[in-house]
């Protein structure tokens, strides 16, 4: 039964592929986007923004806090890096909490706990205060990390699913940008009130939308499970063959029991975790968040403007975002990834030449503009794919019953990557700046060759499929 059902997965998806019925198409999921699917993922990219503004927030405001509390640099690095331990906590508890109390119960829980926490900044006094509610906006912003593009990639049809759980880094981004130019402008204060704004945003939206249907396959709710749907793919549509699919695959993992972080480490998700894991080392120790954090500190150091440098970043990265979102289900995951590796290694390498020639004293005028080069060529290309893809393969290829260990531990893994980077990026700035530009470059060439030999294309997959073919069973 169970290797019965892993081959009939695949050997659906060749009849789909292979010119199927028209039937076929709308049940495996192979459907356009419904105005419930598009207000579903509004309502939960909601949560991406809260995220964004949480990251962006710490720069703006970081002058007025340090003026009207007094604050030393060690205490405001503190009230910094704490939203990153916050994350970690939430990120450990993500997964479980999503199984328990389901996709949107999750946001909700994640939006209440932020409002409390940026309430707290608005009133603070005293650094304590400061520290106590950005560690809870952190926590917050670690399960939305998880459940974001988990609940995305649960509701969409297969052939627009990528683009679709793209946004969440779309909307990442946008955050911490408009944080940056509403602080340029706002006190602190002020700022952290308006950070409250996405989530409540979020949390009256969650009122009119379905929760995810294979969550609600997987806790035993299966005509609430094929009810949204059918909502979610439209009153006329043909649902049998995709609520089938969820059907059958649900009640074979149900005869599994639920996993904990250990099981994860079975010769059978093997892939799986290679896969999940892998990429969010690679993604972090790229260097992203050391580059993203101290953008403006590197280009000082290399002899440009950090203002015009930062201006010059956002610019880059937006657009680079968005089209990473719209080439995500024509291009496919694979190549974007081995697209945007290349660039952030090509990126790194010209940063590391910049320092290099400063260093040996040669073309002293050129190498301010091959840094600033360099960066945006990394932003760009990370935007374009290392930044989102990874969370949406990690939403894909861990099958359901382990989904909530796997999320927990991926997430984890993410988070303590980006501490560690971002803790001791200026250490190494110290030591060498152009060691330090070399030793991402090698990471990233490594994600190169990573992404070549052991990341699936998921494409135009169900997610049954795609985990079926990953995980097998037996």
């Amino acid at each position: 039964m169970e290797e019965g059902l892993s081959s009939s997965l695949l050997k659906e998806k060749s009849q789909v592929h292979g010119g199927g019925s028209s039937r076929g198409e709308s049940g495996s999921g192979s459907t356009s986007a419904t105005s419930a699917v598009v207000l579903s993922t509004f309502v939960a990219v909601c949560g991406s923004y809260v995220f964004g503004s949480a990251i962006g927030y710490s720069s703006p405001a970081q002058s007025g806090i340090t003026n009207d509390l007094g604050l030393s640099v060690a205490e405001y690095s503190l009230f910094g890096s704490i939203l990153t331990i916050g994350a970690m906590i939430g990120a450990i508890m993500s997964g479980k909490i999503a199984d328990y109390i389901g996709r949107r119960g999750t946001m909700g829980f994640s939006d209440i706990v932020c409002i409390i926490g940026w309430v707290i900044i608005v009133f603070s006094k005293a650094a304590w205060w400061l520290d106590l509610g950005r560690l809870l906006v952190g926590y917050g912003m670690g399960l939305l990390s998880y459940v974001v593009p988990v609940y995305i990639a649960e509701i969409t049809p297969k052939n627009l699913r990528g683009g679709f759980t793209t946004v969440h880094q779309l909307m990442i981004c946008i955050g911490v940008s408009m944080t940056y130019l509403i602080g340029a402008f706002l006190n602190w204060r002020i700022l952290a009130l308006i950070g409250t704004i996405p989530c409540l945003v979020q949390l009256i939206g969650l009122c009119f939308i379905p929760e995810s249907p294979r969550w609600l396959a997987k806790t035993g709710k299966g005509i609430e499970s094929e009810a949204a749907l059918q909502r979610l793919r439209g009153a006329d549509a043909d649902i049998s063959e995709e609520a089938a699919e969820i059907r059958e695959y649900t009640e074979t993992l149900e005869r599994l029991s639920e996993g904990g972080i250990l099981e994860l480490f079975q010769r059978k998700y093997a892939h799986s975790l290679i896969v999940g894991v892998g990429l969010m080392v690679l993604q972090q120790f790229g260097g992203v968040n050391g580059i993203a954090f101290y953008a403006s500190s590197i280009f000082i150091s290399a002899g440009f403007s950090g203002s015009i440098g930062m201006i010059a970043m956002v610019v880059i990265q937006i657009p680079m975002t968005l089209l990473g979102v719209l080439l995500m289900d024509k291009s496919g995951r694979r190549p974007l990834l081995l697209v945007s590796a290349a660039g952030t290694c090509l990126g790194c390498l010209l940063a590391a030449l910049s320092f290099l020639f400063q260093d040996l004293q040669q073309w002293i005028k050129a190498t301010p503009f091959l840094a600033l080069v360099g960066v945006l060529v990394y932003t760009g290309s990370f935007s374009l794919g290392m930044g989102g893809i990874p969370w949406v393969i990690m939403s894909e290829v861990f099958p359901i019953n382990m989904k909530g260990s796997a999320g927990s531990l991926v997430t984890l893994v993410s988070w303590l990557g980006s501490w560690i980077i971002s803790f001791t990026f200026n250490f190494l700035m110290k030591w060498s700046s152009t060691g330090t530009f070399f030793a991402f470059s090698a990471i990233c060439s490594l994600t190169v060759l990573f992404v070549a030999k052991l990341v699936p294309e998921t494409k135009g997959r169900t997610l049954e499929e795609i985990q079926a073919s990953m995980n097998p069973f037996s």
